[in-house]
């Protein structure tokens, strides 16, 4: 970026789901949710917060270096490791590994106003099948 921002720096905010927005392959769609995106020294804090279809609340928080190098991560037998890449200006992914081979990735990409999100979640089976779920969130302007 041209001002020496980083390349993730147009994620960096509050996002918050658009009702209706989710086109779910695996489970039922909240029915709100927020992601958090923010800087903490070299690495990015995603701060997932969601109300399930039977309205239970649920949070998940993550940590990492968006420089795609993957780094240890306690996730049981469904990932040991979490990988973080800034691919570009409206192209973030992260990406949850168990013994070397990817499991679940997470796509967000920026419109071209930076004012809309959209998620892609992909879940990898061993089998090789995969299941997708996606939703928009919209960036929550600063109080």
């Amino acid at each position: 970026m041209a001002d020496g921002a980083p390349r993730y720096a147009g994620f960096l905010g509050t996002w918050m789901l658009v009702p209706g927005s989710c086109e779910y392959e695996q489970g039922d769609p909240p029915q709100e949710g927020t992601y958090r995106i923010a800087a903490s020294g070299d690495e990015l804090v995603f701060d997932i917060r969601w109300t399930d279809a039977e309205g239970r609340r649920d949070a998940a928080t993550f940590r990492g270096r968006p420089d795609g190098a993957p780094i240890p991560f306690a996730g049981g037998d469904l990932a040991d490791e979490l990988r973080v890449e800034a691919v570009s200006a409206r192209d973030l992914r992260k990406s949850a590994l168990y013994r070397g081979k990817e499991r679940m990735i997470t796509q967000l990409q920026l419109d071209e106003t930076g004012g809309a999100m959209r998620v892609t979640q992909v879940v990898i089976f061993p089998d090789g099948g995969h299941l997708a779920n996606v939703s928009i969130y919209r960036k929550q302007a600063r109080a």
